[in-house]
């Protein structure tokens, strides 16, 4: 397993049903917001996979589904803070109702910079999605129009959120002890 730590442990953070309640209501809000109108899902990769995948089947209606990576650049354990963009869209925003979706907003630096990016390409609208919000760490204000759960500042991991690709697959948010 990551690191090599055999006495890492994780302890339940958000519970399945818990994460699964609240994605039912986030997708219901954001349909009811939007109403019949078209929303394109803009998920960050890879960590928002399982929350998209769940919240745009919430959501209901017209939706379409894009997908953005990035990564950031470290020199050990430090961030160097700049992103590098490792897949972009496919297809033009312009002139549609997009919502950013991700799996959770720390710094708010990768936000910010995505939402620079989006917004020069023309969309009628822009909003963000994250699951999580830890906002103890936040270096940059960033409006997240749709929180699933605000966190204290822990290392998390699953569904979706990874400690070196390991633990996506978790269907429950875990703190990461270890």
């Amino acid at each position: 397993m990551p690191g090599s730590n055999e006495n890492a442990r994780l302890s339940t953070l958000i519970d399945e049903e818990s994460l699964q309640a609240r994605v039912r209501e986030l997708g219901a809000q954001i349909r009811e917001e939007y109403g019949d109108e078209p929303i394109t899902c803009i998920g960050v990769l890879k960590g928002s996979f399982l929350f998209m995948a769940d919240l745009v089947r919430a959501i209901g209606g017209p939706v379409r589904c894009e997908f953005l990576g990035g990564s950031r650049n470290h020199r050990g354990t430090r961030s160097t803070g700049i992103l590098r963009i490792t897949h972009d869209l496919k297809k033009s925003i312009e002139g549609q109702n997009c919502l950013l979706i991700e799996d959770i907003v720390d710094t708010g630096l990768t936000m910010e910079y995505l939402m620079r990016m989006l917004k020069v390409r023309n969309p009628t609208s822009i909003k963000i999605a994250s699951l999580l919000d830890k906002p103890s760490n936040r270096k940059v204000e960033v409006d997240i129009d749709y929180v699933g759960f605000t966190i204290p500042d822990e290392f998390v991991v699953g569904y979706g959120l990874d400690l070196q690709d390991f633990y996506r697959n978790l269907p429950y948010i875990a703190v990461y002890h270890p």
